[in-house]
């Protein structure tokens, strides 16, 4: 009898755990069709959360005249860059892409599950990691310096010539070990090993930033598998139904800066019930 009670008791929580383990779906309403989203809660749990907070008007934020509000932040706010065979861009409050709703938070990567602490920055075969190649040689080179300028106290021309033998003893080092996850570190980035990331994939939705731990409120949605991006910016969700609509905005006319000449808006992001 006393079996049967726990069983039955055991039995009962399954169904809970399984809709516990479920990830958060949101549907954006935009002029062009409805999409889909699934939020990858256990990859990205603070920024699923902003996400739904703004979406769904619970988290406070800051408009761009500076009253605080709590109000659905994304209704009637636009796609301000849409760049086809790329991305599609939103959530900025003042359409400009510089809004941010009036505080930052900091990025939920794993660098180690999107393999950049084995990507070397150079090949003996095939020069500098296809990652990096969207750089200029020049700008690579000035990433690679200023870890090495830090190290040894090298800030200025002076102290440069000082030590540069050490400085190319260095560099020699680094040419041979450096990794991807390496280099992204030098620059700011930090990276959380409990999570699990995903890589920049056609579908995934990622956060638009303006450097490490810039995020805010907005993101974009990639057109590709566009994996040099990987390491930067927090993936946080994917588009389940409804690609053939962010297709249909990917062609968009659109004019400077990306911007599409007659508004793609979206109506509202909400939790689907």
């Amino acid at each position: 009898m006393k079996k049967w009670i726990i069983a039955l008791f055991v039995s009962s929580l399954v169904p809970l755990q399984a809709e516990e383990a479920k990830n958060p779906v949101v549907t954006m309403v935009t002029n062009h069709g409805e999409v889909t989203i699934e939020l990858l809660a256990k990859s990205a749990p603070a920024t699923v959360k902003n996400f739904i907070g703004l979406a769904e008007g619970t988290k406070e934020w800051t408009s761009p005249t500076g009253e605080k509000v709590t109000k659905p932040f994304y209704d009637g706010l636009i796609f301000h860059r849409v760049i086809n065979n790329f991305m599609i861009q939103g959530g900025c409050p003042s359409g400009t892409g510089r809004g941010k709703p009036g505080y930052t938070f900091k990025d939920e990567i794993n660098a180690d599950s999107l393999g950049l602490n084995e990507a070397k920055v150079f090949n003996k075969e095939t020069g500098v990691h296809k990652n990096l190649k969207i750089y200029p040689p020049q700008q690579i080179q000035q990433m690679i310096a200023q870890p090495i300028f830090k190290k040894l106290g090298i800030d200025s021309q002076e102290t440069l010539e000082a030590k540069q033998t050490e400085f190319e003893q260095e560099l020699v080092k680094y040419r041979e070990t450096l990794t991807i996850k390496d280099l992204y570190t030098s620059m700011g980035y930090n990276y959380d090993n409990k999570l699990t990331s995903f890589p920049m994939n056609t579908g995934y939705l990622a956060m638009a930033n303006s450097g490490p731990n810039s995020n805010g409120s907005q993101f974009y949605i990639n057109l590709k598998d566009n994996h040099y991006l990987n390491g930067k910016h927090t993936v946080f969700g994917k588009v389940t139904a409804g690609m053939e609509v962010v297709q249909k905005i990917a062609i968009v006319k659109t004019g400077a800066r990306d911007v599409p000449e007659e508004k793609v808006q979206i109506i509202s992001i909400r939790l689907k019930k």
